[in-house]
């Protein structure tokens, strides 16, 4: 029967593999390669959208209370 460092072994050679292989390689090209094309669109972050969708609805009470008012 086999035993638990047997699979331990074998698991962190196989975490090694993965670590060490081109595929780590790729992930971290392509991550680099879309951070870049994405500073190029002109984005905003959620944080962002949220806080200016605040504003508007805000002004948008606003407008409506003024022309309420008339």
């Amino acid at each position: 029967m086999l035993n638990k460092n047997f699979f331990e072994e074998m698991s962190s050679k196989l975490n090694e593999a993965v670590a060490n292989s081109p595929a780590k390689d790729f992930e971290k090209n392509a991550r680099a390669l879309l951070a870049q094309g994405f500073s190029k669109l002109d984005l905003v972050t959620r944080e962002e959208y949220e806080v200016l969708a605040l504003r508007l609805e805000k002004m948008e009470a606003r407008l409506t209370a003024l022309e309420n008012k008339k």
